[in-house]
Order: structure tokens, then C-alpha cells, then sequence
């Protein structure tokens, strides 16, 4: 039977209890308190009662932070609109010592504003018996407000002394978000890995289609409204539609689900301003427990706290095959299972599920000789694993240069062409993970079933960084869906960072351009020598192209308006930052697209060349037997009646998505495997062991 305790909390208020605890358990005024790592703290955070009203409808979305020492250690989901509500998360946070109090504070979540406080409590941990669980109950308090009744909040904790390794346990990465920057930042906490550990149960499929009789928050009566998505940690921020209030956006994305009830997905629309801060339209929210598995529903939401409606498909997916294991458990070595996966990606299975390409097993086994990232001359590693927007990791082996995981990962590959990536960090309890290493693995590139040393690189993927990683990755994949899904729109990253002005970036993507740029010019020099008349027939070839281009060619003047508004001189900063980003990922943008094309004829991905030139095969062959004209006009047709035939189709352009697909040539240094010393050898490690 669990024990109870009432403790107050107001910030200098001493613990008191309902009944003294002497029977069972070890008093902590027995056991040292200075020995580093040497406690483990589960609780259970139950529920909270009796909240404050935070928001205008006289409700909340409250969710709970744990600190220990000024550090946060744990973060719990957001429960919306409830004055009650129910969390049942656990966390494990590894305590240095008992003198520090766990720190619980309790806000209301505003997506896009400054959460608001609503309450806090202590509890001390010198006050609890070891290796006894206990139900307590928290009242929460506000320091300036000592007097107001703020509610209460209920846990569940036991404290047990740390013997030996940590638990192995293997999580699932969330990312942490810091929003007090204007670039949001990527960071892992040690509350990300504190966690609940479970794999997502599911999918949500959302199309934004459209924006109807949007708020004019421009002083042209316009907007350029976009809108941002969040459930949970997962984040989405759709394209900018310039000056309009009815926007037409046709973007598709995917967030996990991992609530067995659904969840809520909060959605604001903003108005993009140059130089200043963004303009509030609206929000929305969409409710999941609500809406049927297995089933497409279109969505027409009012946008509160303004005006409009947001237009969307939602479709909630049974969960694809993603898995974590330990080495012993390997789908591929079982026959029968190998099999199984083999037939359902075998030929007869071509028009099945088009959106489940193949299937993706990575064995992490171990790495040597990393950074040391403590002031022990030792790190703490864990490695995380990431497919498009799948993210899995390992758990964490303390203190230890070259640690052993022998973790088996499976993932579901929905293109072919995404690309592997396993990242190394050093856990650290008192601030984000550090940086350890990168390798980035084309799923292309990859050689069935040979375990490999891989160097690790730096963050940029540009250049080797200390120590190698053991994997060995198995693909099996269905090569007329790989080919089909090429042309169609390239998964997003939701949580990708913003690019940055970079010096150094702008003037490498500027170099990149030039170079373009002088392919077009040496073309010209080829296109002026026909007028020199050394080849007279060429020479009067172009000269007659050209008299009828300039026969046909209209002139177009169009000037943007310039805008009067007057802008201080802060304003002007960061107009001319922002300029400066967009010409950086222009310059990007141009550089890419030249340098894929010329990838895809000179054999960089085998795989995409191929397609190309079995896809001119059977248009010559097409062409040979069917007319041009009837060709084109069941193109114009199927152009025209799209949108009749599938309103809420997305629009893509299918040579661009196969572009998208080849790596411009920034890519293909990234993706570089760089070769490991001969002593990281696998093969030369058994000899050695067995010599």
C-alpha cells in the first residue's frame, strides 16, 4: 500500500506530513548525501486539480516542468482546455544529491505568446524514504500571491539508491525547442530523454489546402499569410502565399501520433512582415480523439480570436513498421520473417500501398575513439537514428569512449532516396547534449548486410571530426515503386532549421552560381561564333532563328510598388538581414538546380540516371507508334480536368521532383564516406581478438 503525504509548497515553506513514516525503508539522514549520480528518481505525475484560469473562456491548457539545481529535467505533455487534468507520465531523473529540492512548475501553454505561470511547489527530496513509493500532493502557490488558492497537483515518487549501470532503456528522441530565439534552435535535453518510452502509434496525414476570407493585416488591405502546425514536440510551418487573404497552398505533411486517445493539433496563421514581427490572423485547433481511424475527413475550421477559415484533409494511419530491438532480435536472420518482407516488396506486389516503397534494418553496434565532451576526459554517448522524420535512439552507455549499443532499428522507407543519418551525442544532465559526431547515408549507397566503420564528421557534414561508428544496414525495397514515387513531391523535415546569414555560406552558394553562370556564358561564346560566319550554313541557320525570336519578343516592365511605410532604423537591420537570407537561398536554390542536371548525365545516383533514360526509351518508343498531336492532347486534357477530377490534388511538377532527387554537388560531399583507418577495420578487429 502506497504511503500519503500533504506537503505545502509555498517557496520558503516547510514540508509537513500526515503521519510520520518509520516502519519500512532506510531514512536518507543514514546515507551520504554528496556521492555523485547516486540516486534514481521515478514519478508518476498523476493529475492536477482545482487549476487556474489563465485564458478568456475561463479555462487553461496547463502542462508541468521538473527542475533540479535551475535545471529543467522534465517537461510534460500540454492537457488543453482543462481545469483537471490528467497526465499519468513518468520520468526517471537521476539525482547527484539530495540537498537540491525537485522544483515543479505549472503553466498555461499560448502557441506563439509567453506562457503564463500557474503555480509552483518544492518537494524535499530529503523527506522521502528509499525504495518506497508514495503518493503526494502538491499545493501550488505563486510567490508574489502567497494568499491565492492556485490548485493542487499529485504525484507518485519512489527513490532508489543507483547500483550499478543505468537501466537500459532505449527511447524515442524529441526535440527540444528553444522559442525565445528568432532561428529556432535544436537542442536535446536530458528531460527529452526522461520521457515515456513508446514508439508512435500512428500517423496523421494533413493537407492545407486553402485560406478563405483570411484577416487584411497589411496596410494594401492584403496579407501573406502562412500558418504553423504543433502537436506536441513535432512542428510544421507552411509556405508564405504574398498579398492575398484567400490563399491556395496545396501542402501535404505527416506528423507521428503517439497517443493511444489522439491529441491536439494547435494551428495558428500569421501574416509575414519584413523587418518586423509577424502579424497574428488566427487559431485553430484540431482534436484527434474525435476523428475515425483509416478515413479522410476534410476539415472547414473558424479561426478564432480572428477571422477566416482554414481548409484541410486529416488522415489518421495505422503506425508503419518501425521498430527497436536488441541485437539477439534481427527480422532479417529469422527466414521465415525474411521471407515475409521479401514477398511483400516482390514484383506482384507493385501497385500495393504505393506509399510503402521498402524496408530499412540498421544495426547499430558500437563506436571507438570519440571526443571526450566531460571534464573527466570521458562522454556519456547515446546515438540517434533519423529517416526523413523518423527518430529513434539508442540508450546512453556513461562514461566510456567506446561504447557498445548492438541496437537493431527498422524503419519503413517511403522514398528511396532519403537518406540515413546517425548522430552522436554526449548526454549531459545540466544543459543540451553535446555534439559528438554525424554520418549521412544515402539509402542508394548502401551495401546489404556488410557491417562497416563509418567516420564520424562535424555538423556540416564537410570534414571528419573524432571516431568511427560500426553499422551494418540492410534495404530491401521495391524498385517500380521507388521509381514512381520519384515523381512525386520529396517528404518535408518539420524540423529543420532556418537558414542563417552566413558569410561564408553566401559567398561558397555565389561561387556555385558563377560557376553555373559560365557554362551559360560558354554556350553563348558557341552561339556568337555561328554569327562569324566560319560555318556559312550554321551562320544562316541562326540567323533566321534569331530574326524570328526578335519578331515575337514583347517586353515586359513590370515594377513592384514601393512601400512608403517609414521603418526605423532596427527595422531596416533586419529587412536587409532578411534580403540578404533570401538572396543566400536563391543563389542555393539556382546553383542546385544547375548543378542536378548536369549530375543526372554525368551517373551520380546510377539509380535516377537509369530512370531517366528508360523514361526517354519509352517516350521514343510512345512517340514512334502514337502521334505527337494526340499525345498532347491527352496531356492538355489530363492538365485541364485535374482539378475537376481531384479538387484537392496537390500540384507538382513531375521533372522537378525528379530533380529534387539527384544531389546538387554540396550534397554529394556530404554524403562522401570518407575512409577509416585500416586499424578500425572490423575484419582486423577479429583477427586481433582472436591473436
Amino acid at each position: 500500500m502506497l504511503d500519503s503525504c500533504k506537503v505545502k509548497s509555498a517557496c520558503n515553506l516547510p514540508f509537513t506530513y500526515n503521519k510520520k513514516i518509520h516502519t519500512a525503508g532506510t531514512s536518507n539522514a543514514d546515507v551520504p548525501l554528496a556521492d555523485p549520480g547516486m540516486y534514481q528518481l521515478d514519478i508518476t505525475l498523476r493529475r492536477g486539480q482545482s487549476l487556474a484560469a489563465r485564458d478568456r473562456g475561463g479555462t487553461s491548457d496547463p502542462y508541468v516542468k521538473f527542475k533540479i539545481g535551475g535545471k529543467e529535467v522534465f517537461r510534460s505533455k500540454i492537457i488543453h482546455k482543462n481545469l483537471n487534468p490528467v497526465w499519468e507520465e513518468k520520468a526517471c531523473i537521476l539525482v547527484d544529491h539530495l540537498r537540491e529540492p525537485l522544483y515543479i512548475k505549472v503553466f498555461d501553454y499560448d502557441f506563439g505568446l509567453q506562457d503564463d505561470f500557474m503555480g509552483s511547489a518544492f518537494l524535499d527530496l530529503t523527506q522521502l524514504e528509499l525504495k518506497r513509493p508514495m503518493d503526494v500532493t502538491l499545493s501550488l502557490k505563486d510567490p508574489h500571491y502567497p494568499d491565492h488558492d492556485l490548485g493542487i497537483i499529485l504525484l507518485s515518487v519512489i527513490l532508489t539508491p543507483k547500483e550499478g549501470e543505468p537501466r537500459d532503456v532505449t527511447m524515442l528522441m524529441r526535440k527540444s525547442w528553444k522559442r525565445s530565439s528568432k532561428f529556432q534552435t535544436q537542442s536535446l535535453h536530458l528531460s527529452d530523454l526522461h520521457r515515456k518510452s513508446h514508439l508512435w502509434r500512428g500517423i496523421v496525414s494533413i493537407t492545407l489546402i486553402e485560406g478563405r476570407s483570411l484577416k487584411a493585416m497589411d496596410s494594401n488591405g492584403l496579407s501573406d499569410p502562412y500558418v504553423k502546425f504543433r502537436l506536441g514536440h513535432q512542428k510544421y510551418k507552411s509556405k508564405i502565399m504574398p498579398k492575398t487573404l484567400n490563399p491556395q497552398w496545396r501542402e501535404q505533411f505527416d506528423f507521428h501520433l503517439y497517443e493511444e486517445r489522439g491529441g491536439v493539433i494547435d494551428i495558428t496563421a500569421w501574416d509575414k512582415d519584413a523587418g518586423k514581427r509577424d502579424d497574428f490572423i488566427g487559431r485553430c485547433q484540431i482534436d484527434l480523439s474525435a476523428l475515425s481511424r483509416e478515413q479522410t475527413h476534410k476539415l472547414e475550421l473558424q479561426l478564432e480570436e480572428g477571422e477566416g477559415h482554414l481548409v484541410l484533409l486529416v488522415t489518421l494511419t495505422a503506425s508503419a513498421t518501425v521498430s527497436i530491438s536488441d541485437l539477439s532480435v534481427n527480422s532479417l536472420e529469422d527466414q521465415k520473417e525474411r521471407e515475409e518482407i521479401l514477398k511483400r516488396y516482390g514484383p506482384l506486389r507493385i501497385f500495393h500501398n504505393l506509399k510503402d516503397v521498402g524496408f530499412l534494418q540498421v544495426k547499430v553496434i558500437r563506436a571507438e575513439g570519440l571526443m571526450a565532451a566531460d571534464v573527466t576526459g570521458k562522454s556519456d554517448p547515446f546515438c540517434v537514428v533519423e529517416l526523413n522524420n523518423d527518430r529513434l535512439l539508442t540508450h546512453t552507455v556513461y562514461k566510456n569512449l567506446n561504447p557498445e549499443w548492438n541496437k537493431v532499428f527498422t524503419f519503413n522507407i517511403k522514398d528511396i532516396h532519403s537518406v540515413l543519418e546517425v548522430t552522436v551525442y554526449d548526454e549531459d544532465r545540466d544543459r543540451s547534449a553535446d555534439f559528438l559526431g554525424k554520418v549521412a547515408i544515402p539509402l542508394l549507397s548502401i551495401q546489404n548486410g556488410e557491417q562497416k566503420a563509418y567516420v564520424l564528421k562535424n555538423k556540416q557534414l564537410t570534414g571528419p571530426t573524432k571516431g568511427v561508428i560500426y553499422l551494418e544496414i540492410d534495404v530491401i525495397f521495391n524498385a517500380v515503386k521507388a521509381s514512381l514515387r520519384t515523381l512525386i513531391p520529396k517528404e518535408q523535415k518539420y524540423i529543420e532549421e532556418e537558414n542563417r546569414l552566413s558569410k561564408q555560406l553566401l559567398l561558397r552558394n555565389f561561387i556555385r552560381m558563377k560557376r553555373c553562370v559560365m557554362v551559360l556564358i560558354n554556350a553563348a561564346y558557341y552561339v556568337n561564333s555561328c554569327f562569324d560566319w566560319d560555318s556559312p550554313p550554321r551562320s544562316l541557320a541562326a540567323f533566321v532563328v534569331v530574326e524570328d525570336m526578335l519578331e515575337d519578343e514583347e517586353e515586359e516592365d513590370d515594377k513592384d510598388d514601393k512601400d512608403s511605410e517609414k521603418k526605423g532604423f532596427i527595422n531596416k537591420i533586419y529587412a536587409i538581414q532578411e534580403v540578404c537570407v533570401s538572396v543566400q537561398n536563391i543563389l542555393d536554390e539556382v546553383a542546385s538546380f544547375g548543378e542536378r542536371i548536369k549530375n543526372t548525365f554525368n551517373w551520380t545516383v546510377p539509380f535516377l540516371s537509369w530512370l531517366a533514360i528508360v523514361a526517354l526509351c519509352v517516350f521514343t518508343v510512345i512517340l514512334y507508334f502514337i502521334p505527337l498531336r494526340y499525345i498532347v492532347l491527352v496531356w492538355g486534357i489530363n492538365k485541364f480536368t485535374k482539378k475537376l477530377r481531384s479538387p484537392y490534388a496537390i500540384d507538382n511538377n513531375e521533372l522537378l521532383d525528379f530533380l529534387s532527387r539527384v544531389p546538387s554537388d554540396v550534397q554529394v560531399v556530404q554524403y562522401q564516406e570518407l575512409k577509416p583507418d585500416p586499424s578500425h577495420s572490423p575484419c582486423k578487429r577479429k583477427k586481433n581478438n582472436l591473436g
